[in-house]
């Protein structure tokens, strides 16, 4: 009984082994390194120039608090042993309220700033997919692979084609 049991077994793995060659043989598989892809995109630079733009008012009203609050605290070391003792409890709440104040702008502008790289990335991760996906179509691609591949050699990387048509858009 065991006999024809091993039979079956080794014709249906000669079987598959040789119906599976040719269709292994015909996968086009490829390759994107996309952290390169992201390190190199022109869009990435492009969504940082944005940001700074955008945040330029805010990050350089954060400097002027800072600069106004340290210019209060040197006061405070300088004077303090000949202010009187309302004056110097006035320049120490008035320090402590800056504080609270400027960490409080500086978690805001944080939490902005994440918001809107998020926004940015997202909008590029998008783009990045799209021109993927439009060279796996031209070029008839069944798979195209990206995290979690340990290698790939140059035949299957197309990173360079996805960075070239990221570049003429």
């Amino acid at each position: 009984m065991e006999f024809p049991l091993k039979k079956f077994y080794l014709i249906t793995g000669l079987l598959c082994s040789l119906v599976s060659t040719p269709a292994f043989a015909e996968l086009k598989i490829g390759f994107v390194n996309a952290v390169r892809v992201m390190e190199s995109a022109p869009q990435v630079a492009d969504a940082n120039k944005r940001l700074e733009a955008e945040f330029a008012n805010r990050q350089k009203k954060l400097q002027g608090s800072q600069q106004e609050l340290r210019r209060l605290e040197d006061r405070l070391a300088k004077d303090g042993a000949i202010m009187s003792e309302a004056e110097n409890r006035d320049l120490q709440r008035d320090i402590a309220a800056k504080r609270r104040d400027l960490r409080r702008e500086q978690d805001e502008f944080r939490e902005d700033y994440n918001i809107r790289r998020s926004e940015e990335l997202d909008k590029l991760q998008k783009r990045i997919v799209e021109v993927i996906q439009s060279i796996a179509r031209q070029e008839a691609y069944d798979f195209i692979l990206s995290d979690g591949v340990v290698w790939a050699s140059d035949k299957v990387d197309i990173t360079e084609k996805v960075l070239g048509s990221l570049k003429k858009k």
